[in-house]
C-alpha cells in the first residue's frame, strides 16, 4: 500500500487541533467504512485508522511531526522569487501572494482553512508590519476574513476572484501551478532560466485588473 502524508490523507492541517481531527475521522470512517455499500473502501479505512491512531495519540502525533520535519527541505519564501517591495506593484504582489496562499490551504484542508498571520508572516518571507494595509484591503473586498486570533481564511468572494483572474494575472497562476501545486508548501519557482541571475518578479497588472485595486486602495 502506498505510504501516504497522515495529514493530506485527512485533508487537514499539520496545525489541526485534537477535536478537528476527531471530526474528520467519524465522517471519512462513515464514507470508507466496508459496510458502506456506495463509497465502502477496505484500503482506505485501513488507511484512516492508521491516520487516525497517530494524530489522535500526543506522543504518537509529535514523533509522527519530527519524523515528517526531516524529510521536508526547509523552502524559501516567496520573497526571494517575487518583488513585494516595489511600491505599487509590490503591494498588489502582496495581496495576490497572501490569496493564493489563503485559497491553496482551502482547496488542500478544507476542514482546517485557516492560515495564522505568523505563517503568513513566514512563507511570505515580509515582515508583519508591512502586511497589515494588505490584509486590511482584502478584508475590506470581503476576498479573506480574519479571526480573533488573528488567523486569515479565503471567503466565497476571494476564491471566485482567483478562479476568475488566475489567467489574467501572470504572477498569480504561477504560484498556484508551482511545481509542487501548492504555493504554501514550498514556495514559488521563479520563471527565469536556471542559468539565469535571480530577479524578482514584478506584476504587470492590466487596465482594470483586481478592480482597478489600486485606484481604490486610496480611496
Amino acid at each position: 500500500m502506498k505510504s501516504t502524508n497522515h495529514y493530506e490523507f485527512l485533508q487537514i492541517s499539520p496545525n489541526a487541533e485534537p477535536e478537528t481531527i476527531h471530526r474528520v475521522f467519524r465522517f471519512l470512517a462513515a464514507r470508507f467504512h466496508p459496510d458502506n455499500p456506495e463509497s465502502g473502501d477496505p484500503e482506505k479505512f485501513f488507511q484512516l485508522k492508521q491516520a487516525y491512531d497517530v494524530l489522535s495519540d500526543p506522543v504518537a502525533r509529535e514523533e509522527y511531526d519530527a519524523a515528517c520535519a526531516k524529510d521536508v527541505p526547509e523552502s524559501d519564501p516567496l520573497s526571494v522569487s517575487i518583488d513585494f517591495m516595489d511600491n505599487i506593484d509590490g503591494e498588489l504582489n502582496r495581496r495576490l501572494a497572501v490569496l493564493a496562499l489563503l485559497y491553496m490551504r482551502r482547496r488542500t484542508s478544507s476542514y482546517a482553512p485557516e492560515v495564522s498571520l505568523m505563517e503568513v508572516e513566514q512563507l511570505m518571507g515580509f515582515p508583519r508590519d508591512y502586511l497589515e494595509f494588505t490584509t486590511w484591503y482584502l478584508q475590506k473586498k470581503s476576498y479573506i476574513t480574519r479571526a480573533d486570533n488573528s488567523a486569515f481564511t479565503l471567503t466565497a468572494d476571494g476564491v471566485d476572484f482567483v478562479e476568475m483572474h488566475r489567467g489574467r494575472i501572470p504572477v498569480l497562476n504561477k504560484m498556484l501551478t508551482s511545481e509542487t501545486g501548492s504555493a504554501s508548501n514550498r514556495g514559488i519557482e521563479s520563471s527565469r532560466d536556471d542559468s539565469a541571475p535571480a530577479s524578482p518578479i514584478i506584476v504587470p497588472v492590466p487596465t482594470g485588473e483586481f478592480e482597478a485595486i489600486a485606484a481604490q486602495a486610496v480611496d
